[in-house]
Protein backbone atom coordinates (compact mmCIF):
# COMPACT_ATOMS: atom_id res chain seq x y z
CA UNK A 1 0.00 0.00 0.00
CA UNK A 2 1.04 3.09 -1.34
CA UNK A 3 1.03 6.48 1.45
CA UNK A 4 -1.15 8.40 -1.04
CA UNK A 5 -3.93 4.68 -0.53
CA UNK A 6 -3.19 4.56 2.94
CA UNK A 7 -4.24 8.49 3.78
CA UNK A 8 -7.04 7.67 1.40
CA UNK A 9 -8.63 5.09 3.82
CA UNK A 10 -11.17 6.19 6.00
CA UNK A 11 -10.43 4.90 9.29
CA UNK A 12 -8.82 7.74 11.63
CA UNK A 13 -5.30 8.50 11.64
CA UNK A 14 -2.86 9.67 14.40
CA UNK A 15 -2.30 12.87 12.36
CA UNK A 16 -6.02 13.73 12.22
CA UNK A 17 -6.87 12.65 15.94
CA UNK A 18 -4.44 14.83 17.01
CA UNK A 19 -6.16 17.89 15.90
CA UNK A 20 -9.09 16.90 18.10
CA UNK A 21 -6.50 18.30 20.82
CA UNK A 22 -7.26 21.94 19.62
CA UNK A 23 -10.56 21.47 19.61
CA UNK A 24 -13.56 19.24 17.68
CA UNK A 25 -14.20 22.69 15.34
CA UNK A 26 -10.67 22.68 14.08
CA UNK A 27 -10.77 18.79 13.47
CA UNK A 28 -13.95 19.18 11.12
CA UNK A 29 -12.04 21.94 9.06
CA UNK A 30 -9.14 20.87 8.65
CA UNK A 31 -10.85 17.83 7.76
CA UNK A 32 -13.31 18.88 5.42
CA UNK A 33 -10.91 21.54 3.85
CA UNK A 34 -7.76 19.06 3.72
CA UNK A 35 -4.64 22.05 3.59
CA UNK A 36 -2.14 21.60 0.87
CA UNK A 37 1.26 19.91 1.63
CA UNK A 38 3.89 22.43 3.68
CA UNK A 39 7.35 22.16 2.00
CA UNK A 40 8.42 20.98 5.84
CA UNK A 41 6.09 18.12 5.56
CA UNK A 42 7.04 17.50 2.07
CA UNK A 43 10.31 17.23 2.52
CA UNK A 44 9.82 15.01 5.60
CA UNK A 45 8.11 12.38 3.13
CA UNK A 46 11.37 12.28 0.67
CA UNK A 47 13.50 11.56 3.64
CA UNK A 48 11.22 8.85 4.64
CA UNK A 49 10.80 7.35 1.72
CA UNK A 50 14.34 7.18 1.00
CA UNK A 51 15.83 5.71 4.39
CA UNK A 52 12.82 3.24 4.57
CA UNK A 53 11.59 2.55 0.81
CA UNK A 54 14.72 2.93 -1.15
CA UNK A 55 13.48 0.32 -3.61
CA UNK A 56 9.85 2.37 -4.92
CA UNK A 57 11.29 5.88 -4.28
CA UNK A 58 11.23 6.88 -8.09
CA UNK A 59 7.71 5.19 -8.06
CA UNK A 60 6.31 7.98 -6.18
CA UNK A 61 8.96 11.01 -6.51
CA UNK A 62 10.88 12.09 -9.63
CA UNK A 63 13.57 14.52 -9.57
CA UNK A 64 13.04 17.77 -11.57
CA UNK A 65 15.97 19.11 -13.62
CA UNK A 66 18.03 21.88 -12.24
CA UNK A 67 17.16 24.77 -15.24
CA UNK A 68 16.26 27.83 -15.38
CA UNK A 69 13.17 27.68 -16.81
CA UNK A 70 12.77 31.55 -17.95
CA UNK A 71 15.63 30.62 -20.26
CA UNK A 72 14.76 28.75 -24.02
CA UNK A 73 17.02 25.58 -22.97
CA UNK A 74 15.85 25.58 -19.53
CA UNK A 75 12.11 25.79 -20.69
CA UNK A 76 12.87 23.17 -23.40
CA UNK A 77 14.71 20.47 -20.95
CA UNK A 78 11.11 21.51 -18.69
CA UNK A 79 8.90 20.70 -21.49
CA UNK A 80 10.88 17.17 -22.21
CA UNK A 81 10.56 16.18 -18.18
CA UNK A 82 6.76 16.75 -18.44
CA UNK A 83 6.03 13.57 -19.63
CA UNK A 84 8.02 11.25 -17.48
CA UNK A 85 6.01 12.60 -14.37
CA UNK A 86 3.19 10.25 -14.81
CA UNK A 87 1.48 11.26 -11.61
CA UNK A 88 4.13 11.59 -9.23
CA UNK A 89 5.13 14.30 -7.16
CA UNK A 90 7.90 16.44 -8.29
CA UNK A 91 10.78 17.38 -5.97
CA UNK A 92 13.74 19.43 -6.44
CA UNK A 93 17.42 18.31 -6.41
CA UNK A 94 17.75 20.49 -3.24
CA UNK A 95 15.74 18.06 -1.56
CA UNK A 96 16.53 15.21 -2.67
CA UNK A 97 20.40 15.64 -2.13
CA UNK A 98 19.31 16.74 1.46
CA UNK A 99 17.78 13.58 1.74
CA UNK A 100 20.44 11.72 0.57
CA UNK A 101 23.09 12.96 3.11
CA UNK A 102 20.97 12.52 5.96
CA UNK A 103 19.96 8.71 4.93
CA UNK A 104 23.72 8.43 4.54
CA UNK A 105 24.39 9.60 8.17
CA UNK A 106 21.82 7.19 8.99
CA UNK A 107 23.37 4.05 7.08
CA UNK A 108 26.62 5.25 8.85
CA UNK A 109 25.27 4.45 12.49
CA UNK A 110 25.34 0.92 13.53
CA UNK A 111 22.73 1.06 16.13
CA UNK A 112 20.22 3.20 14.32
CA UNK A 113 20.91 -0.05 11.24
CA UNK A 114 20.17 -2.33 13.99
CA UNK A 115 17.17 -0.32 15.25
CA UNK A 116 15.74 -0.44 11.25
CA UNK A 117 16.42 -4.09 10.46
CA UNK A 118 12.96 -5.04 11.10
CA UNK A 119 9.56 -4.30 8.96
CA UNK A 120 9.19 -1.24 7.50
CA UNK A 121 6.34 1.35 6.54
CA UNK A 122 3.44 -1.29 7.68
CA UNK A 123 -0.35 -0.35 8.11
CA UNK A 124 -2.21 -1.77 10.86
CA UNK A 125 -6.11 -1.28 10.87
CA UNK A 126 -8.47 -1.84 13.93
CA UNK A 127 -11.51 -1.56 15.29
CA UNK A 128 -11.49 0.20 18.77
CA UNK A 129 -13.23 -1.88 21.51
CA UNK A 130 -14.90 0.56 23.80
CA UNK A 131 -16.07 3.43 20.69
CA UNK A 132 -16.52 1.05 17.64
CA UNK A 133 -14.27 3.69 15.62
CA UNK A 134 -12.23 2.60 12.65
CA UNK A 135 -8.47 3.15 13.48
CA UNK A 136 -5.01 3.10 11.52
CA UNK A 137 -1.66 3.52 11.88
CA UNK A 138 1.46 3.49 9.78
CA UNK A 139 4.26 2.09 11.49
CA UNK A 140 8.25 3.51 10.16
CA UNK A 141 9.72 -0.10 11.38
CA UNK A 142 8.22 -3.03 14.05
CA UNK A 143 11.75 -4.69 14.79
CA UNK A 144 11.99 -7.12 17.27
CA UNK A 145 14.74 -6.55 19.88
CA UNK A 146 15.10 -9.50 23.17
CA UNK A 147 12.28 -11.37 21.63
CA UNK A 148 9.93 -8.02 22.15
CA UNK A 149 8.40 -6.57 19.59
CA UNK A 150 9.36 -2.81 19.24
CA UNK A 151 7.89 0.32 17.43
CA UNK A 152 10.69 2.39 15.59
CA UNK A 153 9.76 5.86 14.81
CA UNK A 154 12.35 8.39 12.50
CA UNK A 155 11.77 12.01 12.93
CA UNK A 156 13.71 14.84 11.21
CA UNK A 157 13.79 17.79 13.62
CA UNK A 158 15.88 20.90 13.89
CA UNK A 159 17.50 19.94 17.30
CA UNK A 160 17.79 16.49 18.43
CA UNK A 161 19.06 17.15 22.00
CA UNK A 162 16.99 14.83 24.44
CA UNK A 163 15.88 17.43 26.57
CA UNK A 164 14.33 19.63 23.76
CA UNK A 165 12.95 16.28 21.66
CA UNK A 166 11.21 16.48 25.41
CA UNK A 167 9.82 18.76 25.19
CA UNK A 168 8.90 18.06 21.17
CA UNK A 169 7.10 15.01 22.38
CA UNK A 170 4.25 16.82 24.41
CA UNK A 171 4.12 19.49 22.13
CA UNK A 172 4.11 17.63 18.94
CA UNK A 173 1.23 14.96 20.00
CA UNK A 174 4.44 12.01 20.30
CA UNK A 175 3.53 10.44 23.24
CA UNK A 176 0.17 10.15 22.07
CA UNK A 177 2.05 8.78 18.62
CA UNK A 178 3.38 6.03 21.10
CA UNK A 179 -0.16 4.79 22.55
CA UNK A 180 -2.15 5.33 19.34
CA UNK A 181 0.46 2.97 17.30
CA UNK A 182 1.08 0.67 19.83
CA UNK A 183 -2.84 0.35 20.28
CA UNK A 184 -2.64 -0.75 16.83
CA UNK A 185 0.44 -2.89 17.01
CA UNK A 186 -0.69 -4.66 19.87
CA UNK A 187 -4.52 -5.68 18.93
CA UNK A 188 -2.60 -6.54 15.63
CA UNK A 189 -0.50 -8.90 17.38
CA UNK A 190 -3.09 -9.86 19.84
CA UNK A 191 0.08 -8.77 22.69
CA UNK A 192 -1.21 -8.11 26.11
CA UNK A 193 0.61 -4.84 26.79
CA UNK A 194 1.55 -1.89 24.29
CA UNK A 195 4.96 -2.64 22.57
CA UNK A 196 8.19 -0.67 23.35
CA UNK A 197 8.82 2.53 21.19
CA UNK A 198 11.94 3.76 20.07
CA UNK A 199 12.51 7.41 18.05
CA UNK A 200 15.23 7.90 15.87
CA UNK A 201 15.41 11.96 15.98
CA UNK A 202 17.88 13.34 13.39
CA UNK A 203 18.97 17.10 12.52
CA UNK A 204 18.47 18.63 9.40
CA UNK A 205 21.48 20.71 9.25
CA UNK A 206 24.72 19.62 8.74
CA UNK A 207 26.53 17.38 10.59
CA UNK A 208 22.95 15.68 10.80
CA UNK A 209 23.18 14.82 14.20
CA UNK A 210 21.23 11.79 15.35
CA UNK A 211 19.44 10.75 18.70
CA UNK A 212 18.04 7.71 19.94
CA UNK A 213 14.81 8.13 22.08
CA UNK A 214 13.19 5.35 23.87
CA UNK A 215 9.71 6.88 25.71
CA UNK A 216 9.56 5.51 29.38
CA UNK A 217 6.46 3.69 30.34
CA UNK A 218 5.03 6.61 31.94
CA UNK A 219 5.04 8.56 28.85
CA UNK A 220 3.13 5.73 27.24
CA UNK A 221 0.70 5.53 29.67
CA UNK A 222 0.34 9.26 29.75
CA UNK A 223 -0.38 9.28 25.78
CA UNK A 224 -2.72 6.30 26.16
CA UNK A 225 -4.60 8.62 28.02
CA UNK A 226 -4.42 10.98 25.80
CA UNK A 227 -4.98 8.63 22.95
CA UNK A 228 -8.90 7.47 25.28
CA UNK A 229 -9.41 10.69 25.39
CA UNK A 230 -9.17 12.20 22.22
CA UNK A 231 -10.57 9.17 20.57
CA UNK A 232 -13.88 9.12 22.73
CA UNK A 233 -14.34 12.90 22.29
CA UNK A 234 -14.43 12.20 18.48
CA UNK A 235 -16.54 9.24 18.85
CA UNK A 236 -19.14 11.42 20.83
CA UNK A 237 -19.06 14.25 18.68
CA UNK A 238 -19.25 11.91 15.74
CA UNK A 239 -22.61 10.78 17.39
CA UNK A 240 -24.15 14.41 18.08
CA UNK A 241 -22.28 16.11 15.05
CA UNK A 242 -21.60 18.83 17.89
CA UNK A 243 -18.20 19.97 16.88
CA UNK A 244 -17.53 22.30 19.31
CA UNK A 245 -14.58 25.13 19.79
CA UNK A 246 -12.11 26.53 22.07
CA UNK A 247 -15.17 27.58 24.71
CA UNK A 248 -16.28 23.78 24.85
CA UNK A 249 -19.06 21.92 25.04
CA UNK A 250 -20.87 23.93 27.26
CA UNK A 251 -19.93 27.17 25.64
CA UNK A 252 -18.20 28.57 28.69
CA UNK A 253 -16.41 31.57 29.17
CA UNK A 254 -12.97 30.51 29.83
CA UNK A 255 -10.20 32.16 32.34
CA UNK A 256 -7.07 34.14 31.94
CA UNK A 257 -5.40 33.23 35.41
CA UNK A 258 -1.95 33.65 35.90
CA UNK A 259 0.63 31.02 34.89
CA UNK A 260 2.81 29.45 37.86
CA UNK A 261 6.22 30.82 36.05
CA UNK A 262 4.65 34.09 36.01
CA UNK A 263 4.11 33.89 40.08
CA UNK A 264 7.44 32.79 39.83
CA UNK A 265 8.82 35.92 38.19
CA UNK A 266 7.02 38.46 40.07
CA UNK A 267 8.22 36.66 43.81
CA UNK A 268 11.39 36.90 42.30
CA UNK A 269 11.37 40.44 41.68
CA UNK A 270 10.29 41.39 44.96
Amino acid sequence: MTEKEYRSHPAISRSELWRMNESPEKFKWFKDNPPPATEALLQGQIIHKLLLEPDTFFDEFVVAPAVDGRTKDGKKALAEFAPTICGRTVIDQKDYALARRMVEKCLSDEEVVKLLSGVHEQEFFWTDEMTGEQCKCRVDCLTEIDGEPVIVDYKTTANAATYKFNRDLFSWGYHFQTAMYGEGVRVNLGLGKLPRFIFIAQEKKPPYAINRIEATEDVIQLGYDKFRELLGMYHDCKETDYWFGYTGMYNETNEAGLLEWVKDNDEDSD
